[in-house]
């Protein structure tokens, strides 16, 4: 609970800077006639709704497992990383339309010292929420925070797009905005591919662990002849994990079931992010062997 209460806390930290400064840039950008400014504002609070999504995506994951779900609700987080990709999707489509807008309209913007300064502010400040994000994201294992600080950093290029479009207008060039916008565009799309990458091998399964490691972590274990039928899933900090094991011939019932726990809680305690192991005992193959051949006569 300590995990989901530390992300829910960033989430917080962030919602309020992230609001905090979309309020800044619409006001300025309505004090200015800066409609750039004020769509970035705007693009902004986009930021704000994907904290709220987050909120609620982890408030959802924090569940413990119940009848319905019994391996846990964690695959909401994942679900809310994905909400999040939708709304880089979104930022994507916003930003392009608001480029064709300018470019096929003319406006009137008063450009001055307080426009670059305020923007300036507002570039350091997502900047800094960024790095403070995805630390945090690393730190606690959480594909959340991480996607939700892809999608901030989403608003600081939109941001320099703003400030070289302030630049263009006082050159006399805004046909460089343009080309900004749809370059700014681009990268918020890509953002928002990298994200669904990530969470589409979480929900289909993609294998977390090599196989080839947990063999060798199982097989330095004394009883356990051989190791096989390796298959993971789920998140990195939320792993399910099965197994075959075949062990040796003179180990009671009793021994091999406690064998079975052992290897379990080596593989937790080999790879941190394993909550969950399902361990197959299986008879020596030549037990097997034997059992069939007298079993024919």
């Amino acid at each position: 609970m300590n995990h989901y209460r530390e992300i829910r806390r960033v989430l917080l930290v962030t919602l309020v800077a992230n609001v905090a400064v979309a309020l800044l840039k619409v006001f300025m950008g309505k004090a200015t006639g800066s409609v750039s400014m004020t769509a970035d504002g705007f693009h902004s609070l986009a930021d704000g709704t994907s904290n709220v999504v987050g909120l609620i995506g982890i408030t959802l994951a924090a569940r413990p497992a119940d009848a319905d779900h019994p391996y846990g609700h964690r695959k909401y987080e994942t679900l809310a990383a994905a909400g999040i990709a939708g709304l880089l999707f979104f930022a994507c489509q916003h930003v392009i339309v608001e480029a064709i807008s300018r470019l096929s309209q003319f406006h009137l913007v008063e450009v001055g010292w307080a426009s670059f300064a305020v923007m300036g502010t507002t570039v350091l400040a997502n900047l800094a929420v960024n790095h403070y994000e995805r630390r945090a994201g690393e730190r606690l294992g959480s594909d959340l925070l991480v996607a939700d600080a892809s999608h901030t950093l989403s608003d600081v290029y939109v941001s320099l797009s703003v400030l070289g479009t302030l630049v263009a207008v006082r050159l006399g060039y805004p046909i460089l905005d343009l080309i900004a916008s749809l370059f700014i565009a681009a990268l918020i799309a890509r953002a928002g591919y990298l994200i669904l990458r990530e969470v589409s091998t979480v929900l289909c399964d993609r294998a977390v662990i090599e196989p080839v490691e947990v063999e060798q972590a199982v097989l330095a274990m004394e009883g356990v002849r051989s190791c096989h039928a390796v298959r993971s899933r789920g998140r990195q900090d939320d792993v399910s994990l099965d197994l075959h094991i075949e062990v040796e011939p003179t180990l009671t019932l009793e021994q091999a079931h406690q064998l079975s726990h052992a290897v379990a809680a080596h593989l937790k305690k080999r790879f941190p992010g394993v909550s969950d192991v399902l361990v197959h005992v299986e008879p020596p193959v030549e037990a097997t062997r034997h059992l069939e051949e007298r079993t024919q006569y």
